[in-house]
């Protein structure tokens, strides 16, 4: 081939609708010098039988930014690439059985009308006359997105196509990859069938062939990506004389109608219907030797299996009971994707340099254009717009072996509309990584949460409690693990509690040079030897990327301390910016955390080890305790008077009984969070995100501006520094009725949005619901009145001073 190219900047490996909708975004900021790669012709994986639909709802922020940009790429698309498509803008209504369903179409709705997306919730009255062909007598009440539809995938990927090649792109179809190499350089040659082509970076858009291709990057410190696939059958029926009728009277389609408490969809195609389940005694596919993977299975499909669906079907039929007039006309049963959570994997490939994701696409046609502009900005601008971790390849780690991924993947298409309650555990490949006493914490009734698959206590049920998942299907805070909350909040408070905490992100960072390294990475200073405090890593933008406790035991020796989830996340921005001499050793698994806090800690711990108890703030050591070598440091999440005990996990045992026989209460997670939301500690993720800067945050004491090193985001925040911040964090103290305000709940003044939450719970020492949040600059003066809306009520809320609601002047925590 003479025009084979043996350069690009970009290779991108998969020519479905992801693959194709990267290219043509990487072109669309200018690098129009890349190329894609198809083994077969374009769309042939999932892509092709696609059913098309193209919805705006999530309960996820990251999620409903990607989709809503594909609604409005795909609605300009035809026109700017000329090339015709069918795209369908007949608005959905998606029906709710229960009081529970309506508030989280309520909040689907705020966080929609805040990014502009107009949706409305109707009466079963008002979805009747939109919908004549509904039964809706069983119903409380229904959505209605007017943005919603349906595409044709494959004249989508086409249409991408053209627009990318119109701009300078190669697309090589039927030619398909068989490797990589890595150069010392970091940058790569991708090799194939028809020769080999050196790029900068490579891009997995592989589908459900991700993982194979992910083994290729292995020896440059990949991992098996976390997937499996499911067969998904949808049915078209015969066409019907009644929709064809109300088609030309009305001018268009029905809207797309989602049965969520049944769990399907229903779409009009042509003069008939579309059935979609998510039917929960659903089946995997090449998860056994006996049904291995095949080579290619390019455009192809599995034969029917109606039995497993024949419910769901019937329902249907009960609930638009025309369908029932129509025979069945055809069934596809494809190859769909999944990840553990049903949510893609974009951005960076943990551990390898120079090398991306854009795969595992449950509704790659709905999110398509999306994440074509979320992967072009990482490779070409190295951060993304909004903050994506919802779809971060980084959020997985070692525990999502394949039988993890078989049993999450089956679990999350079998609930693929399930609600998602803050108390409720998804019960299905559970116990990946326990700690060494996760044995005793289950005998004291930790009932447990998993956590970057460390098993945690969320709370500790007394005998007689109920621990059933079907008490957990609320959004509000009362259920039996209140009383219990409370019971252990008041510990803390007035005693001494004692929480478990495995898979806190440890990473040694030492050599010569170590120091000097930190400096021009974090944005503030270092601690002194024998001290720890919080550092701050920044993007180029100023904006939050990373929080980390900096421990320093030497002039060149740190531990840096990091969120469970943060483990491979950190890891990449630690391993990327040490210089050759300094080593960066992750030992998170080998050790265990206890907190110990409260007014009596002292007390408790004075009579178990020889460390120096009266070291004050921030300060750490080590000692033994119960006999056993350990490391005290003495910070507290929860705000009171009290240490961290770090010790090996063979060690871990003998301290945790000589703790709890000293009067510790044990408690979980759920009353940190309450405890910590008191203080106004931000948790990574929710309140430090990379969709705030450091400024906006409230964290202007971790910058040094007047060092010299140029840190990353130095420039910005000088910049945003001079012209003034827009948005600044605030607590709110709110009148909030059953439920507190989850994360990205509108904050109102009046009839305008003017800011977000970022988190909220009710606080058991000052008694009161807080949220913490993002409101416009000129309103963050204590006592401004505003509103927050929490499941579709709107509450009272008070901007209060910026500092701790509990313990103000922190004279508890310095005790």
């Amino acid at each position: 081939m003479s025009d084979f190219p043996t350069k690009a900047r970009v290779v991108i490996i998969g020519g479905g609708v992801v693959g194709a909708s990267s290219l043509y975004h990487l072109a669309k900021k200018g690098w129009t010098d890349c190329v894609l790669l198809e083994k077969n012709e374009l769309t042939a994986g999932s892509t092709w039988h696609a059913a098309g639909n193209v919805p705006t709802f999530s309960t996820s922020w990251a999620i409903m930014n990607m989709q809503r940009y594909s609604t409005e790429l795909y609605s300009r698309l035809g026109e700017e690439v000329d090339y015709p498509m069918n795209y369908h803008v007949s608005g959905s209504i998606r029906l709710a059985h229960s009081k529970e369903r309506m508030q989280e179409f309520q909040r689907a709705m705020s966080m929609g009308r805040y990014q502009g997306i107009p949706m409305e919730m109707w009466t079963p009255e008002q979805a009747k006359e939109r919908y004549p062909f509904l039964a809706t007598h069983d119903l409380e009440g229904v959505l209605y997105d007017p943005t919603d539809g349906d595409i044709d995938p494959a004249q989508l990927t086409q249409a991408l196509a053209k627009g990318a090649r119109d701009m300078g792109q190669k697309i090589i179809r039927f030619c398909p990859a068989t490797g990589v190499s890595q150069h010392d350089d970091g940058t790569w040659t991708v090799h194939t069938e028809k020769g080999d082509i050196d790029c900068d970076y490579v891009v997995n858009a592989a589908g459900y062939y991700a993982q194979r291709v992910g083994e290729w990057f292995k020896p440059y410190g990949g991992r098996t990506v976390p997937a499996m696939v499911m067969s998904h059958q949808y049915l078209l029926t015969d066409e019907i004389p009644e929709v064809e009728a109300w088609s030309k009277e009305n001018g268009g389609k029905l809207p797309l109608l989602r049965d969520v408490d049944i769990s399907y969809y229903l779409r009009q195609e042509k003069h008939g219907f579309n059935l979609g389940p998510y039917e929960p005694n659903c089946k995997g596919h090449w998860m056994t030797e006996d049904d291995p993977m095949p080579e290619d299975f390019s455009f192809q499909l599995w034969n029917d299996d109606l039995d497993r669906i024949e419910d769901i079907v019937t329902d249907a039929m009960e609930r638009v009971p025309l369908m029932a007039t129509s025979g069945v006309g055809r069934v596809i049963n494809g190859p769909i994707p999944y990840a553990p959570d049903g949510l893609p994997l974009i951005g960076p490939m943990p551990g390898v340099k120079n090398a991306f994701e854009a795969h595992t696409f449950t509704f790659g046609i709905a999110q398509g254009g999306g994440a074509g502009k979320v992967l072009a900005e990482w490779i070409v601008d190295g951060a993304t717009e909004w903050d994506m971790w919802a779809v971060d390849p980084r959020r997985y780690t070692d525990y999502t072996d394949q039988d993890y991924c078989n049993q999450k993947g089956m679990e999350v298409y079998g609930n693929e509309y399930a609600m998602h309650f803050p108390h409720h555990e998804w019960p299905a490949a559970r116990d990946k990584k326990l700690s060494p006493v996760h044995a005793k914490v289950k005998e004291l009734g930790g009932v447990m949460g998993a956590y970057n698959g460390w098993e945690r206590a969320n709370w500790f049920a007394q005998p007689g409690d109920d621990t059933s998942e079907e008490s957990t299907h609320t959004w509000g805070r009362s259920g039996p693990w209140e009383q219990r909350i409370k019971e252990e909040c008041e510990a803390v408070r007035d005693h001494c509690g004692v929480l478990d905490l495995p898979g806190f992100s440890r990473f040694v960072v030492k050599g010569d040079g170590a120091a000097e390294a930190l400096r021009g990475l974090v944005t503030g200073g270092l601690p002194k030897v024998g001290r720890i405090n919080l550092v701050y890593i920044a993007d180029d933008r100023g904006r939050i990327l990373t929080e980390m406790s900096c421990m320093r035991l030497g002039e060149d020796d740190f531990v840096m301390i990091t969120a469970a989830t943060a483990q491979w996340h950190d890891r990449d921005i630690l391993v990327n910016a040490m210089p050759a001499g300094v080593t960066v050793e992750d030992v998170t698994t080998t050790r265990d955390t206890l907190i110990v806090t409260g007014p009596k800690s002292r007390e408790i711990l004075s009579g178990l080890t020889d460390a120096d108890l009266s070291l004050g703030w921030l300060t750490h050591q080590a000692a033994t305790v119960a006999g056993q070598p350990a490391h005290l440091i003495r910070v507290s999440f929860a705000g009171e008077l009290g240490w961290e005990v770090h010790a090996l996990n063979e060690h871990m045992p003998a301290i945790y009984d000589a703790i709890l026989a000293a009067g510790a209460k044990p408690f979980g997670m759920y009353a940190l969070n309450s405890l910590r939301i008191e203080k106004g500690y931000r948790a990574w993720k929710g309140d430090l995100s990379t969709d705030y800067s450091l400024l906006e945050a409230g964290l202007e004491r971790f910058v040094k501006l007047d060092k010299p090193q140029d840190f990353p985001g130095k420039a910005a925040i000088l910049n945003e520094k001079q012209q003034g911040v827009k948005k600044s964090f605030v607590t709110l103290t709110v009148d909030a009725g059953d439920c507190d305000a989850p994360y990205m709940s509108c904050i109102w003044q009046g009839d305008q949005i003017v800011g977000e939450t970022t988190s909220g719970a009710w606080g058991y020492r000052v008694g009161k619901s807080i949220a913490l949040g993002m409101i416009k600059s000129e309103l963050a003066n204590p006592g401004t009145e505003l509103e927050v809306e929490i499941y579709g009520q709107k509450c009272r809320a008070v901007v209060q001073e910026d500092q701790p609601l509990w313990d103000p002047a922190n004279e508890r925590l310095r005790a």
